[in-house]
């Protein structure tokens, strides 16, 4: 049977093709040889540009023109023919050598004397590190941090949008002190913020000192180089922060940081798909329906919340394998073992269930429409939230056990206006006191939600 999105085994490749699409460039086994091949290329360019080093030597005009067209051209036919020279060698970065030897074949007299400098002195974890950072720092800048900015910009139109909106509170599920809708979503602008952040700031670091860490290969071909200074130079000029103490393979500890720092911002984001469902559950919020769509196959009415359950399936399953990334990569027996090898091929796994999540949240965000009415009703069945306003002046003004004499009055019971009014006319609170107590409502007592939720 042939691969097909109809065939594929991963819903990544099969259900969810589409809107994984934009990671293949970047997390996809082409996307890998693809790195490999860059860091190869300027590995190459930096020790011919190296002025320590005797050999090789300077590179003439048509072998910089071939090498960076190599780089700068690399397509799927390119990818396909190292894989056609994997399955020749059994492995995976010595095809990329062959590939690029050639590339070089019979461009030049030059070209020839370059050939052993391919992959000079380097073991093939300095290769994939490398390409792995790379992967990870592009897809971040070009995948992951739009999504994310999008979907806070989704939010903050929502928080601004019903910023002066109230609405009853719930903690552990009860009626509390009112907010205001907006106010609600602004608290997930901040979070996201916070988060994202943070997700950006973490550093993409790699290494390039050979099969042990100690240049042992570079140093007895040319004993007098700077090896330390020339590897970090090199890291550094693809955009990395260079590892200078590791075993063969680099720690990994960033790539810990990354999975985890995404892990907190998937968090953020399924504990806002669960108010958004339990918003939509209760008729705070409406989906806004789409004429050709079903929401259930018998019930015709219905208008499901798809958008945020989806969200939330996907982030669950990209938190557990960001969890397991997270805490395995960064372990590895003595100086290598290759368990991380086949672990690090499931980064695009993890990633990609979280940005058809963030792809679901964007898309659920977009059809969302409050409902005033339901929303004021409830508040207008909740008149015992403003006990806590009555005892809170009540202690201002001196009046012993007051909060005692609310609790009395509302703990476990449905209270009406006209009670709330007639205990407040009975207290000894100053005149003009009380009878900003008494034209109170529900909906009038949110603090300073509105202006927290238009300042987000």
């Amino acid at each position: 049977m042939d691969l097909t999105p109809l065939t594929a085994l991963s819903p990544l490749d099969g259900r969810y093709a589409p809107k994984a699409g934009a990671l293949r460039p970047y997390l996809s086994e082409y996307a890998l040889i693809r790195y490999r091949v860059l860091v190869e290329v300027r590995w190459l360019q930096c020790l011919a540009d190296e002025p320590t080093l005797s050999d090789p030597p300077p590179l003439e005009a048509p072998v910089k023109d071939v090498l960076n067209k190599v780089v700068d051209e690399f397509g799927y036919e390119d990818a396909r023919r190292v894989k056609e020279l994997e399955a020749e060698t059994n492995h995976d970065v010595k095809a990329v050598e062959y590939f690029l030897r050639q590339k070089l074949d019979g461009v030049s007299t030059s070209a020839k004397s370059l050939v052993p400098f391919l992959h000079f002195a380097a073991t093939s974890e300095d290769i994939n590190n490398l390409a792995y950072a790379l992967m990870l720092r592009d897809v971040r800048q070009h995948v992951l941090l739009p999504q994310m900015r999008a979907l806070k910009a989704d939010l903050r139109v929502l928080a601004h949008r019903y910023a002066d909106l109230p609405m009853l509170a719930r903690t552990h599920g009860q009626p509390a002190s009112p907010t205001t809708l907006g106010k609600e979503l602004a608290n997930f602008v901040q979070r996201l913020k916070r988060q994202t952040e943070q997700f950006a700031a973490v550093d993409t670091l790699g290494k390039f000192n050979g099969a042990v860490g100690n240049f042992n290969a570079h140093t007895a071909a040319y004993p007098d180089a700077d090896w330390i200074a020339i590897s970090e130079r090199f890291v550094a000029s693809l955009g990395l922060v260079p590892t200078r103490y590791t075993t063969q393979i680099e720690p990994h500890d960033w790539i810990a940081e990354y999975c985890q720092a995404l892990e907190r911002i998937n968090t953020v984001l399924i504990d806002l798909c669960r108010d958004v469902w339990g918003y939509v559950s209760l008729g705070y919020f409406r989906s806004r329906s789409v004429a050709t769509e079903v929401g259930s196959s018998t019930m015709p009415h219905k208008v499901n919340p798809i958008d945020f359950e989806n969200a939330e399936g996907n982030l669950g399953v990209a938190n557990a394998l960001l969890t397991f990334l997270s805490g395995k990569l960064p372990i590895s027996r003595w100086q290598r073992d290759l368990t991380d090898s086949t672990v690090l091929r499931n980064l695009a796994v993890a990633i990609g269930h979280g940005v058809i999540a963030y792809d679901a949240c964007h898309k659920g965000l977009g059809k969302l429409d409050a409902d005033p009415a339901r929303i004021a009703a409830d508040l207008d069945d909740s008149w015992e939230v403003l006990a806590e306003a009555v005892q809170t002046v009540m202690r201002r003004h001196g009046i012993a056990d007051a909060y005692e004499q609310l609790k009395a009055l509302t703990r476990g019971r449905r209270i009406t206006a006209e009670t709330l009014r007639e205990f407040i006319a009975g207290t000894d609170l100053p005149a003009e006191t009380k009878d900003r107590l008494l034209a109170m409502t529900p909906a009038e007592y949110i603090g300073l939600a509105a202006r927290l939720a238009r300042d987000a």
